[in-house]
């Protein structure tokens, strides 16, 4: 059996996923000090929700041509 290697990439994305998964945390709280705590970190943050939307609309089927 041939064991695919996660990417560095695919690791960190589920280390976030398993760090934001409990329901109990404050998802509100959290963006309030992100946004305090460093604006880089921000911005790299709305990259990935950018990127993870676009990739929601791929596999549903909902992507359009920006162009039009």
């Amino acid at each position: 059996m041939i064991r695919r290697r996660t990417s560095t990439e695919e690791q960190v994305a589920t280390k976030i996923g398993d760090l934001i998964d409990k329901v109990s945390l404050d998802l509100d709280q959290i963006g309030m000090f992100l946004a305090r705590d460093n604006n880089i970190t921000y911005n790299r943050l709305m990259v990935i929700a950018e990127a993870a939307e676009f990739e929601k609309e791929i596999q549903s089927g909902k992507q359009f041509d920006t162009l039009f």
